[in-house]
C-alpha cells in the first residue's frame, strides 16, 4: 500500500486555497489518501490579546514583519503531528524550486510549509526552525500560499500511485526520460487543423521511429 504524503501548511489565511483543493487531480488524490493536506492558522497561536502576528521591524524600514512567537508555537505544535518532516519556508530569496528538488522532497514522509506575509518573518525563526528555504521564481508575491501550492502540486505528481497512468510523471518535462529537457511537441485529433497536419511519423505506429523523432525535437 502506497504511503500517504502529508503536507502541513502554516498560514494566516488557511482558507485561501480551498477552491484549488476541490477540483481535479488534487481532490482525487486527497480522496484516495495518496496525499493529506492540513492548513494551520498561525493567528490561533498568537498570545497577543488581539491575535496580532505582525509588528514593525527593529531599526526601522518599510512594512511589517511576522513576529516570532506565533510562528514558533505553530511549528512546534505541528511537528508533533508530522514527526520528522522538514520545515520549509516559502521565500523569494530561497533556493529555486525545480524538478530535482520536487523529486527529492517527494520521498519524504511529510513536509511542513511556512507561508510568509508582509515583509517576511523574524530572522530568529529561520535560525531556530527552518530547514530549507524555497523560491518558485525571481519575483515577489503577496504571500507564500501560492508558492506552497505549486510545491505541493509538483511533488504530488511524483508520489507513488498519484497519477492514473504510472508513466505520466516519468514523461513530464525535465525528467530523466527527457534527458533533463523540457518536452517534445504533442498532437491529438483531428489529424488536420486549420491547414496544419499531424507529422506523418506519428501516425505510422512505428514506435522506434516515433521515439527517434521525439528525441530530435526535445527543447
Amino acid at each position: 500500500m502506497a504511503k500517504t504524503l502529508r503536507f502541513d501548511v502554516l498560514t494566516i489565511f488557511p482558507h485561501l486555497l480551498d477552491s484549488y483543493l476541490e477540483d481535479s487531480i488534487v481532490k482525487r488524490e486527497i480522496l484516495k489518501k495518496t496525499i493529506k493536506i492540513n492548513f494551520h492558522d498561525i493567528r490561533c497561536y498568537s498570545k497577543d490579546k488581539h491575535k496580532k502576528v505582525d509588528s514593525s521591524p527593529y531599526g526601522g524600514g518599510a512594512g511589517m514583519l511576522m513576529t516570532a512567537q506565533p510562528i514558533y508555537d505553530c511549528i512546534t505544535a505541528v511537528k508533533k503531528k508530522n514527526r520528522g518532516a522538514p520545515v520549509i519556508y516559502m521565500s523569494p530569496t530561497g533556493k529555486m524550486f525545480d524538478y530535482k528538488m520536487a523529486k527529492r522532497l517527494s520521498k519524504k514522509k511529510g513536509l511542513i510549509l511556512l507561508c510568509g506575509r508582509y515583509e517576511g518573518i523574524d530572522e530568529r525563526i529561520k535560525k531556530l526552525c527552518i530547514d530549507e528555504e524555497i523560491s518558485i521564481g525571481n519575483y515577489v508575491l503577496t504571500g507564500g500560499e501560492l508558492p506552497a501550492m505549486v510545491v505541493i502540486d509538483a511533488i504530488m505528481r511524483l508520489a507513488p500511485g498519484a497519477l492514473g497512468n504510472k508513466d505520466s510523471a516519468k514523461e513530464d518535462s525535465f525528467t530523466e526520460a527527457l534527458d533533463g529537457k523540457k518536452e517534445y511537441p504533442h498532437y491529438t485529433k483531428p489529424r488536420e487543423f486549420k491547414g496544419l497536419k499531424v507529422p506523418e511519423v506519428l501516425t505510422t505506429g512505428n514506435h522506434a521511429k516515433i521515439t527517434a523523432w521525439r528525441k530530435k525535437r526535445l527543447k
